[in-house]
Order: C-alpha cells, then sequence, then structure tokens
C-alpha cells in the first residue's frame, strides 16, 4: 500500500484552508485519511503552518511519499534536513549528537528568519497607515482652508453689498411711509 503526506481541503469556497493528512495514495483527495498530521492556511502572510512534526518526520521514515505542496512545507519546517541527517546517524557518517546539535542550529536560524519578515511585514503595514492617515489629513485640512477662504470671500462680499442695500433702502422706507399717510 503507497502512502501519502498530502492536502485535505476544507473551509468555503475562494478562502481554502487544509489539512495535512496521512493517506492512501488510492483514496480521493478529501476522502479517508489514516492520520491527520495538521493544518495548512494559505490566508495569511507569511502563511500557516500547523502539523506534528514529530509524527511527520515518523511517517517520512517509515517510507511515506509527501506531495510537491507538503514537501515544500516540510522542508520550510526542517523535516527533511532532519531526515537527511537522521540518515546519516544510520549509515555511520556522523553522530546522533552531531545531528542534533546541526539539526537545532539550522532551527535557531530559520526561526529568526521567520520572525524577521513577520515584523518587517508588520512595520510596513503600519508605514503604509501611517502614510494613508498623514494623507487623509492633508487633504482635510485643504478641504477646511478652501471652505474658510469661501466663507471669508463671502462674508467680504456680503458685506460692501449689506452696506450700499442699506443706503437705498432708507430713503425709499422713508418715501413708502409718506406714500402710506397720504
Amino acid at each position: 500500500m503507497a502512502v501519502k503526506i498530502r492536502l485535505a481541503r476544507r473551509g468555503r469556497k475562494k478562502a481554502a484552508i487544509y489539512d495535512i493528512v496521512v493517506a492512501d495514495a488510492r483514496s480521493p483527495r478529501d476522502g479517508k485519511f489514516i492520520e491527520k498530521l495538521g493544518t495548512y492556511n494559505p490566508n495569511t502572510n507569511p502563511a500557516s503552518i500547523d502539523f506534528s512534526e514529530e509524527k511527520a518526520f515518523q511517517w517520512l521514515m517509515n517510507g511515506a511519499q509527501p506531495t510537491d505542496t507538503v514537501k515544500a512545507m516540510l522542508s520550510y519546517r526542517g523535516i527533511l534536513y532532519k531526515k537527511h541527517l537522521q540518515i546519516g546517524v544510520v549509515k555511520g557518517a556522523i553522530t546522533q549528537e552531531t545531528a542534533d546539535a546541526r539539526f537545532e542550529e539550522w532551527k535557531k536560524e530559520k526561526e529568526a528568519k521567520i520572525e524577521s519578515k513577520r515584523t518587517t511585514l508588520g512595520s510596513e503595514k503600519e508605514a503604509k497607515r501611517k502614510a494613508a492617515f498623514d494623507a487623509e489629513t492633508k487633504v482635510k485640512e485643504a478641504r477646511a482652508e478652501a471652505i474658510r477662504q469661501r466663507e471669508a470671500a463671502k462674508l467680504a462680499a456680503d458685506a460692501p453689498a449689506a452696506e450700499s442695500e442699506e443706503a437705498p433702502e432708507a430713503p425709499a422706507a422713508e418715501g413708502e411711509s409718506t406714500e402710506e399717510q397720504a
């Protein structure tokens, strides 16, 4: 029986989340599986990969074949490197302590890279948000200044017009009152 480590799709339309499963190669993609190792969410940045590394390593050492996507994930998390080191131990090329030390060193470097990517993405996102806020503030201030200038021009235009309208109205008002008396 050929055993594969592959993805099983779940989640809603256009927002897929995948389970990492160990299944018989003949079973359908979302069908029967032997064991669920974890989940993979490609919708986040960086993609979230959560699975049991010990179980995945055990299945790889027992001969399970990963699909291309799962192979990339296992490589990203260092499981394939761990398998490579373990094969060296079995052949007698290196000791178990040396293999463990190399793997731990590699894992620390990889975690540092991942964390730096997360902080970089977070700081870039914050910088973009701040720039958009500053641009919106400038636009808001420009609009407020334009409204103030329009109001000042309107008041300036109304003030001379009001003075010129008041002068002719006064004699007209007197003339009207004399006509009304007659």
